[in-house]
């Protein structure tokens, strides 16, 4: 039963997948939930946002899983609406797409035969003479991978994605994302890809109608509709009040400025660490404020372009490994499903640009930036100028979490001093500074209210590449039932 009855509720930060799905599984246990939601949507970095009756994604979010009660509750709230989609995914690299997940024959015919012997070479002198320690990403990648298909799939798209070599990259980042996975086992996949057990080689996954915004929403509204749930949009947290260990109040301010009190019974956050800790009062130390401080992020742009053509290119999205153009990714919003689009005679891609919020190009007027982003899709010869109609620009700070070396620094002093507070659970992308996906962060949210009730689940234990693996899966999944 709930350790702590009464008519206080769980006050929730961030209304993204891991708030919104703690949200929906506390007020069908009969427990009252606030959630305070920085901006005017719900769904975080998984909303779907709408510019003249085109939708797009904040980036693609395909809804994979091998966690079944995750699958469960997508397919709950999403019912007919819940597309099954086939991937179809190219690199842009040297002028040429390669397919990806990479394809053998297609690297051999594209880089020439000299070239990929090479790197087949290279790729067994790093399994005769491996790189010792695997401190960063490059020595993962290198040592998985090769010297020459290091540099040839992986060096410039990840330092267009986090703005810093890859030798300063952290090995976590690897371990989180791509662990285990290697030549032989992409050639696995390839031959066998209902057996993959990496997200990024999968062949098939599900998606909502019009776009994962559309999931949010519904469960969103089963909050709201419960009575137990309240979600106040453009409300951030102002404060957190601490006694004897505990949390026992929550204070929101509205874009008006207004403050209101919250008491709680507990709280669940999957704001930015960096922010969370000094809202804390009294405060935690200056250890621990200077160890958030040292947390970082990449913030990232989506410039949302409609073009006079029923069709660009067969894939759902493109990665953009040249130099020669800014971008970093694009996303063909038709080929995830024909329903983002209002008029099947155009097409809506989404260009996405990796950034800091201190970087010029940042602010830039939308103008500016649609028009580079017209640019770029025409000298890559996928659109010309004069067929693109229009174009708006989304801009989500904080989306990624950097895996630096302040970020191994720092994380220790953070978690202990988070640990001192006995009922303040953090969950998800931000809240865990994890890059996780999202059902990795309802994973979390699920513990953080089983831990309510009085489970004793290890939510930081929850890491991408162990979800993917069956057996773990299914160990978690009775877990947390």
């Amino acid at each position: 039963m709930d350790p702590a009855p009464g008519k206080d509720p769980v006050v929730i930060f961030g209304a993204g997948p891991a708030g919104l799905t703690a949200g929906l599984e506390l007020t069908r246990r009969g427990v009252p939930v606030v959630i305070l939601e920085k901006t005017s949507r719900v769904g975080g970095i998984a909303r779907t946002d709408e510019y003249r009756g085109y939708r797009f994604d904040i980036g693609g979010h395909r809804f994979f899983t091998k966690v079944p009660w995750v699958m469960e509750f997508w397919k709950e709230m999403m019912g007919p609406d819940f597309l099954e989609r086939e991937r179809l995914s190219h690199i842009f690299y040297r002028g040429k797409f390669f397919r990806y997940p990479v394809k053998p024959w297609d690297v051999l015919e594209k880089l020439g035969v000299l070239e990929a012997g090479r790197c087949f070479a290279s790729y067994l002198w790093a399994q005769v003479r491996p790189r010792p320690g695997e401190e960063t990403f490059e020595d993962y990648i290198v040592n998985h991978f090769g010297e020459r298909l290091f540099r040839h799939f992986f060096k410039a798209y990840t330092e267009k994605v986090w703005g810093i070599p890859c030798a300063e990259i952290r090995a976590a980042w690897a371990a989180q994302r791509i662990k285990g996975m290697s030549i032989l086992g992409m050639l696995q996949a390839m031959l066998n890809p209902d057996e993959a057990k990496f997200v990024s080689l999968i062949e098939r996954f599900h998606y909502p109608r019009l776009g994962p915004g559309m999931m949010w929403e519904r469960v969103a509204g089963r909050i709201v509709s419960s009575g137990l749930g309240e979600i106040r949009l453009e409300t951030e947290p102002a404060a957190l009040r601490r006694e004897k260990g505990l949390a026992v109040a929550a204070e929101a301010r509205s874009a008006s400025g207004a403050r209101t009190t919250i008491p709680c019974r507990a709280v669940i956050s999957s704001m930015p660490l960096r922010e969370l800790l000094p809202l804390v009062d009294p405060p935690l130390g200056e250890e621990a404020l200077r160890a958030a401080a040292r947390l970082h992020y990449r913030d990232f742009l989506t410039v949302a372009l409609i073009v006079n053509k029923p069709e660009l290119f067969a894939d759902t999205w493109i990665y953009v490994h040249d130099p020669s153009v800014q971008m970093g990714r694009m996303q063909n919003f038709k080929n995830w499903s024909p329903d983002m689009v209002p008029d099947p005679r155009t097409t809506c891609v989404g260009l996405e640009y990796f950034l800091f919020d201190t970087d010029p190009m940042w602010s830039w007027p939308d103008e500016r930036l649609v028009a580079l982003g017209s640019e770029e899709l025409s000298r890559l010869g996928l659109a010309r100028k004069q067929d693109i109609l229009d174009g708006t620009v989304v801009r989500m700070p904080k989306a990624y979490p950097t895996y630096d070396r302040d970020y191994e620094a720092a994380m220790p002093a953070v978690r202990s001093a988070l640990a001192g507070i006995g009922n303040l659970y953090p969950v998800g992308r931000n809240g865990m500074h994890k890059y996780n996906n999202q059902d990795h962060a309802m994973v979390t949210a699920k513990m953080a209210v089983e831990n309510i009730f009085g489970a004793a689940h290890d939510i930081w234990a929850v890491n991408a590449d162990d979800l993917y693996h069956e057996e773990v899966a299914r160990e978690l999944a009775g877990k947390v039932r």
